[in-house]
């Protein structure tokens, strides 16, 4: 009879104290306004991909995924130009606004500064209480989003209001909940693990493409493309390349394997200057990128770390033996933010990051990876290697405002008194009035890049005019002739170290001499 009353005690005092910790989390804002409402994150399936492939697979997965597929309308109020490009009028790489063909990108047609923009894409649920998951880019800016649902029998137009819950710009990721719902049940997309996803792998897409619903194509992974789409200057994104054809309309929708579980989001394609459609290839974010945000994309805003450092691609071999680099490791600090956390710490242009907190960095994305996933305020140990000599930081990480880091204004460019170097650009002369337009501090001497070949040597390194070299392995420039003379020596397959003036910044750049 005492363990009856002792398990009754126990049992009344655990949910007791549930229900105060309950009250105490909601005073302190530590849980949702409506828990009962918030979908779980989704469960993965990570079991290996095997089995034959038949006649009936793909129909199979298009049966009993495309009920989980929706089509979202939106209107917003914009300037007709953000809706052309994803990363400005001249590059290839375009998002999937699924625009009506009177609102194209390309036909040369006068349009108002503002106007009401309508939009498609696609999107996928993912619980019955009509969580969706889209694109950031099919969403931003909306002040209207509809969803239309999967009918069988195609006889079913009717559109439902959603609204937004959360949106991550640097994953192009977009949570949405509908807030009218049908009577019938809503069917729930299941999650594959994309980290299994290899090239040669068949998968499904799945989508709104030219506003034709629930349009199935098949393909393969071409390729894992670490940090291979570019989200912001100097930010980039881990995505998944297919073949599987996916055209403007398809953001937001699902890419399937072969168990018809959704292993990335559709985002991009290479397309051509015309936006004339799909060439064969696109661009997913895998979907264990997204699923990790999915607890805080629920609250409404991702919060990620940032030290202020931009970093340039990976070393070669060679580089790295050059800079006393092991095991060709470490991430480039190419430029320091003004009073950013690594300005603070002490970090210059040039240093190699080997650790951070305690972990080797192997390369430029993992670093980031690791950076944006610390919590802001932490302060965590670092080690860079300097003169090839390890030296140890402390550096406290601030909240990424990706608004404000997108905002930040390039520099002028610069004029005459040109001077070749062999390595495809003519340098100018650092004047007073230039160096005043360039914003580049009085105390600073150099040579100004006016202009660039395309395809040479500089251009592969990415300097561009206007920038001013500061200096050439460490060693300051200063004037026109001595930067020339010291990169006309630098012998075919060299690589120097150029701290550059860019933007009212320092920049470190590795450039190779071709």
């Amino acid at each position: 009879m005492s363990r009856k009353i002792t398990l009754f005690y126990a049992l009344l005092i655990a949910v007791a104290s549930l229900a105060v910790g309950m009250v105490i989390a909601s005073r302190l804002d530590l849980s949702p306004e409506s828990s009962a409402q918030t979908p779980a994150v989704p469960a993965k399936n990570s079991a290996p991909l095997t089995g034959p492939i038949d006649a009936g697979t793909f129909h199979n997965i298009a049966k009993a995924v495309t009920p989980t597929v929706v089509t979202i309308r939106t209107e917003s109020r914009r300037r007709i130009s953000d809706m052309t490009d994803f990363f400005g009028g001249n590059d290839m790489l375009r998002r999937f606004f699924g625009m009506p063909d009177d609102q194209a990108p390309g036909r040369g047609r006068a349009q108002p500064r503002e106007q009401t923009t309508v939009a498609a894409g696609s999107g996928f649920i993912i619980s019955k209480d009509g969580y969706i998951l889209t694109n950031n880019h099919v969403v931003e800016g909306a002040t209207k989003i509809t969803v239309g649902l999967y009918s069988e029998e195609g006889d079913d137009n009717t559109e439902y209001n959603a609204k937004l819950i959360g949106r991550d710009p640097l994953t192009d990721s977009a949570l949405i909940q509908l807030v009218d719902k049908p009577a019938r049940p809503l069917t729930e997309a299941k999650f594959g693990d994309s980290s299994q996803m290899q090239p040669g792998d068949w998968v499904m897409a799945i989508g709104n493409p030219f506003t034709l619903a629930h349009t199935v194509s098949v393909g393969v992974i071409s390729a894992n493309r670490p940090g291979g789409l570019p989200v912001s200057e100097g930010r980039f994104q881990d995505v998944l390349q297919t073949d599987a054809a996916i055209n403007p309309g398809n953001s937001g929708g699902p890419l399937l394997n072969i168990r018809g579980e959704v292993v990335g989001i559709n985002t991009a394609i290479l397309s051509d200057g015309q936006m004339s459609g799909n060439l064969g290839i696109g661009f997913a974010i895998p979907i264990n990128i997204v699923r990790d945000l999915l607890p805080q994309l629920r609250t409404g805003k991702v919060v990620r770390g940032r030290i202020g450092v931009k970093l340039s691609p990976d070393m070669s071999a060679s580089q790295a033996t050059q800079f006393g680099v092991k095991n060709g490791r470490g991430a480039l600090v190419s430029t320091v933010d003004p009073n950013s956390p690594g300005e603070k710490a002490g970090l210059e242009p040039g240093d190699i990051i080997i650790e951070y907190n305690g972990q080797p960095i192997r390369n430029r994305d993992q670093l980031i990876r690791l950076v944006t996933a610390t919590r802001p305020a932490t302060t965590v140990p670092i080690k860079v290697l300097r003169d090839k000599q390890e030296k140890p930081f402390s550096i406290t990480v601030e909240e990424l405002d990706l608004e404000a880091e997108q905002s930040a204004g390039r520099g002028s460019e610069a004029a005459p008194e040109e001077a070749g170097t062999g390595w495809g650009m003519n340098l100018g002369n650092l004047t007073p009035d230039i160096a005043r337009q360039l914003r580049v501090p009085s105390s600073r001497t150099g040579a100004v890049v006016m202009d660039v070949d395309p395809y040479g040597s500089a251009d592969k390194a990415g300097l561009r005019r206007g920038d001013v070299i500061l200096e050439i392995d460490r060693q300051p420039v200063k004037n026109t002739a001595q930067a020339r003379e010291t990169l006309q020596k630098v012998p075919a397959g060299g690589t120097v170290g150029l701290l550059i003036w860019r933007s009212g910044q320092e920049t470190f750049i590795l450039a190779r001499k071709d």
